[in-house]
């Protein structure tokens, strides 16, 4: 059964990839109309335009450079149309030395652009909100006034773009949204069916595989998990990593060159939320709970003779389907702002961020229960529930990140570095990431409060640009997930995650959590070691019989679960019973006494 489980995976999950190379694309007048709206009057009037309307094409990639031109073309059409061109300079410097006299101001911007074409009323709005400030400037001379006018020219012309125009930092969103509305043929007209055969077929596929396993004595055994190619970072794991950085990319940057995948669960978007179309995101919504689903399974199977592991993966798994998935599209199709209960800032970089906050706020009591509930959950309920509880209420229960660590990240556990220099490379990072996050977050408020776009000299969006793409993006994504199979499953907890650093902090300060060990009762068997996610040597605490108390550890409760004497055991008690004085030994590089541990 195993075998014809991973068979139907192989298979679906291949026709899956396959897909990709089935679209067919045409764009039509009506098509350009729906993805660009206000800007297709623009778009239209171009050459590349006119050659490829109603052109059918087998291959998106032609498809897309054909799009890419034709953006460029009427960005160009547009600023020389409503830009402000040399000769527009010459005569607004001409206008301005009248008898004699050096004067640029608003009667000389009148004379140069008298409103009386559509283009006239654009120009003239430009030079007086762009050059305003020039009025009331006494100039030198004429040389002085051109180099202004000349030096401004391009950050108009860029603001005619953004206005007008083909904005180049949302290329990837206008392209995204023309190529949906073009594709035709088989993928459009077989979407239900290609769900089916594909994503639901893999994941049944994969149930199918390890049920098998209920066969088995429950318990961990020695099964060779650094033999085998998949779990060991062989051929197997390398093919799995470059699928998931190659999703990632294409998720994040280049969503246009996967939408055969995005079209065809449309339907779905469309049922849950009451006529809303399918975006990338939706996809790796559905995509992230699927897989958190059906390894959730293998996990509940692999981990049934410990009661504590299968709560704790159901639980990951509701709060992912529900909260995560279902609240969102449910709340779209009651016209509400979609919002994740269970995410929270700094984790959910965006929380404060403009759109964010003003979409909150315009939807009345509800939308105002949401921000409060986002700002009451990481000021109050993250100190409270982990003084009770530790940070696993929230890595090891809630999170979606750490939810799909546990389930699709399971089988590459191991991999998690266990050495000194890993641990202090840990400590480092997390905690700079939270200080990205803060200062990131402090530049978005001050700008959202007082207007102003720079902050100590630094433009507010290019910081949040910044952390959003190294941090939202290549980190969390790219390295977080797409190196499981090489790093291990809990990369961007350990070294990343702004949100485990806080909890942790609490934790290793305030809190009443620990693992208590048995000395007397470790055979030194390294099992504890070697399925920690958060690289902590959990043997070496063990065999000298100390409490465990790291700001990393998740409480997963996986060592206590795969240790064969039963040494391990997680508790909430009284704090001044979580640390002892005593030094024990961290790995094999030399003696850290416990309490100087962060």
């Amino acid at each position: 059964m195993k075998k014809i489980g991973l068979a139907i995976f192989i298979i679906s999950f291949g026709f899956f990839i396959v897909l990709l190379s089935f679209g067919n694309y045409e764009l039509t007048p009506e098509s350009l109309s729906e993805s660009v709206k206000g800007k297709y009057q623009f778009a239209k009037k171009t050459d590349v335009f006119k050659d490829i309307s109603n052109k059918p094409y087998s291959n998106q990639f032609s498809f897309v450079a054909e799009l890419k031109k034709m953006l460029n073309q009427s960005n160009e059409r547009i600023v020389n149309e409503f830009g402000i061109s040399d000769k527009d300079i010459s005569t607004l410097i001409y206008h301005s030395t009248l008898d004699n006299k050096l004067d640029f101001s608003l009667e000389s911007v009148n004379q140069t652009f008298s409103e009386a074409t559509i283009e006239d009323s654009a120009k003239h709005k430009l030079i007086t909100e762009n050059l305003g400030w020039v009025f009331e400037r006494e100039l030198k001379n004429k040389e002085e006034l051109n180099d202004i006018l000349t030096n401004k020219k391009t950050d108009i012309d860029q603001s005619v773009i953004n206005s007008m125009g083909f904005d180049e930092n949302k290329y990837s969103e206008y392209l995204f949204k023309i190529t949906k509305k073009s594709t035709t043929g088989f993928v459009t007209e077989n979407r239900w069916l290609l769900f089916l055969l594909t994503l639901i077929f893999a994941s049944i596929g994969v149930v199918i595989s390890v049920l098998p396993d209920l066969k088995k004595y429950p318990g961990i055994k020695n099964d060779g998990i650094y033999k085998s190619a998949a779990t060991s970072r062989g051929w197997i794991g390398i093919i799995v990593g470059t699928f998931l950085i190659g999703f990632y990319v294409l998720l994040y940057w280049f969503p246009y060159y996967i939408t055969p995948w995005i079209v065809m669960v449309d339907p779905l978007k469309k049922f849950l939320s009451g006529g809303g179309e399918a975006s990338q995101w939706f996809l790796y919504g559905l995509m992230y709970t699927l897989a958190m689903t059906v390894m959730g399974v293998r996990m509940i199977i692999k981990y049934r003779h410990n009661k504590y592991q299968i709560i704790r993966t159901i639980s990951v798994m509701f709060f992912q389907l529900g909260f995560a998935f279902l609240i969102p599209e449910i709340l779209a199709s009651l016209n509400e702002y979609s919002f994740n209960f269970a995410n929270m800032w700094p984790l959910d970089y965006d929380f404060f961020f403009e759109w964010n906050i003003n979409g909150m706020l315009e939807k009345g009591t509800l939308g105002i229960f949401m921000l409060v509930w986002g700002i009451a959950l990481f000021v109050v309920g993250v100190p409270v529930f982990v003084y009770f509880f530790g940070k696993r209420w929230y890595c090891s229960w809630v999170c979606g990140c750490g939810g799909l660590a546990e389930t699709l990240g399971d089988p590459y556990r191991q991999l998690s570095d266990k050495s000194m220099k890993a641990w202090k490379l840990e400590r480092w990072m997390i905690h700079a990431v939270l200080v990205f996050a803060i200062l990131m977050t402090a530049f978005v408020l001050y700008t959202f409060f007082t207007g102003e776009s720079t902050v100590l000299g630094l433009s507010s969006f290019d910081v949040r640009k910044w952390y959003g793409f190294f941090i939202g993006s290549v980190f969390s994504g790219i390295i977080g997930t797409g190196f499981y199979p090489m790093l291990g499953n809990r990369t961007w907890c350990r070294f990343g995650c702004p949100l485990a650093a806080y909890l942790g902090i609490v934790q290793r300060f305030k809190s009443r959590f620990r693992i208590t060990t048995n000395g007397g009762q470790c055979i030194s068997c390294g099992n504890c070691s070697t399925y920690c996610e958060m690289g902590i040597d959990v043997r070496a605490y063990a065999q000298k019989g100390q409490n465990i108390v790291r700001s990393s550890c998740v409480g997963c409760g996986i060592c206590s679960a795969v240790c064969p004497r039963g040494v391990l055991k997680l508790e909430n008690g009284p704090e001044e019973n979580r640390v002892s004085d005593l030094p024990i030994i961290l790995g094999n590089n030399g003696i850290v006494k416990l309490n100087d541990n962060l």
